[in-house]
Order: C-alpha cells, then sequence, then structure tokens
C-alpha cells in the first residue's frame, strides 16, 4: 500500500483578523504599566510567528506591520535571513552613522565641539 504524502503546502492566508488581533495584544503588552509574565509575552509571540508563516505578504501585512512596531519588529526578525532589517528606517540609521563619522573626525583633528550646535542653537 502506497502512503500518501501528508505535507501540504496551503495558500497563503489573507485574513489577516487574527493576526490583527495577537499584534493588537503584543503591542498592548509592550507597553503595559503591569509587570507581564514571560510565559504570556512568550506565548503571544510565538502564536503571532505561526500566523505570520501563513500570512500572505502584500499591502495589507505591510499596514497591519506599520501599525504595530512589536509585530513588525517579530516580523523582521523571522524574515532577517533573507532580507536583513527590511522594516528598519534606513535614513535613521544613515543620519546616526553620518553623525558618528562627523565626531570621529572632529575627535581626530582635535576640534573643539560646537557648544551652539550642541545646544540646537546652530
Amino acid at each position: 500500500m502506497q502512503t500518501m504524502n501528508t505535507t501540504r503546502n496551503p495558500s497563503p492566508k489573507t485574513d489577516l483578523a487574527v493576526t490583527h488581533v495577537l499584534a493588537q495584544l503584543l503591542e498592548k503588552l509592550e507597553h503595559s504599566a503591569v509587570p507581564v509574565g514571560a510565559e504570556q509575552y512568550r506565548a503571544v509571540v510565538e502564536h503571532l510567528v505561526h500566523e505570520f508563516e501563513d500570512v500572505e505578504p502584500g499591502a495589507e501585512l505591510g499596514q497591519l506591520l506599520d501599525a504595530y512596531p512589536a509585530a513588525s519588529e517579530v516580523y523582521e526578525n523571522m524574515n532577517y535571513q533573507h532580507a536583513g532589517l527590511c522594516r528598519s528606517a534606513l535614513d535613521v540609521s544613515l543620519a546616526a552613522e553620518g553623525a558618528a563619522r562627523e565626531a570621529i573626525a572632529r575627535a581626530m583633528r582635535g576640534d573643539e565641539p560646537n557648544k551652539d550646535k550642541m545646544h540646537g542653537q546652530g
């Protein structure tokens, strides 16, 4: 008797209702004034990871990730091996790198920091 391959390749999920609720819950846990148990946090993240595995990429998912930064970070970490930090703001990273280069160059020249610029007056 020949066995059937029970591994199925389901089509990606387009209904993001559960994903949306989990993303919203994770965001609430992230900003909770009350301490959150590690098991509760882990359970929400693991459930969200399983949802992300089945979700169809696209504009609706992008909007969800834009609305919920904690869920966006989970999604980005899941896909890091393929796309790096694909959802992180590139302009912020580039500006920080530029500021660091300027500070290093000033230090190497022995320049004194411009106090007016340091206090937002330049």
